[in-house]
């Protein structure tokens, strides 16, 4: 039984480095081990990954597909079918949400409010969006739509980070 205080390499597994170009009597001087002319005697040669011999290869045979924002927003999706299960006069936020297992996992970057399905309750909801549909439809059935911002900054952050960047100054008029 091998434990890993007791791992030994394999027996034979390890070799001397071959030491190439270093006279007739190390068995690799002149060509150095790589015979005569030839592509594979030459420097420079077929050592790339994905080498196909002059064959186009294959990753540029396949087609280029695909393209993904860095600052792509994820919604998570919620029906009005789904909104259906809270009671009239309920404040539906992403916190509800989450406590009903409509919404799961940290990757949503916000909450989005689809129209598939009926509401037949007053309900407000706070979403970061809505579709026209969904909107029209929750206002109908006496509910309050609340858009949120996706991010929150802070004000003076924001006036510390953009001070002075990219702001004209106006022009002095010449004395």
């Amino acid at each position: 039984m091998s434990t890993l205080q007791r791992l030994q390499r394999p027996h034979n597994s390890w070799h001397r480095k071959k030491r190439v170009g270093r006279g007739q009597g190390s068995g690799l001087g002149k060509t150095a081990g790589r015979g005569g002319k030839g592509q594979k005697a030459r420097s420079g040669n077929m050592r790339f990954e994905g080498f196909e011999g002059g064959q186009s290869p294959l990753q540029r045979r396949l087609p280029k597909f695909g393209f993904t924002p860095v600052n792509r927003v994820e919604y998570a999706i919620i029906n009005l079918s789904d909104l259906e299960r809270f009671d009239a006069g309920a404040v539906v936020d992403e916190a509800a949400l989450r406590g009903e297992k409509l919404v799961k996992g940290s990757r949503w970057d916000g909450v989005k409010i689809l129209a598939l399905g009926e509401l037949s309750k007053k309900i407000t909801v706070k979403a970061h969006k809505f579709s026209d549909k969904a909107r029209e439809a929750i206002e109908k059935a006496g509910g309050t739509v609340e858009v949120l911002p996706l991010v929150d900054h802070k004000p003076e952050a924001a006036s510390k980070a953009h001070s002075g960047k990219g702001v004209k100054k106006p022009r002095q008029p010449r004395a």
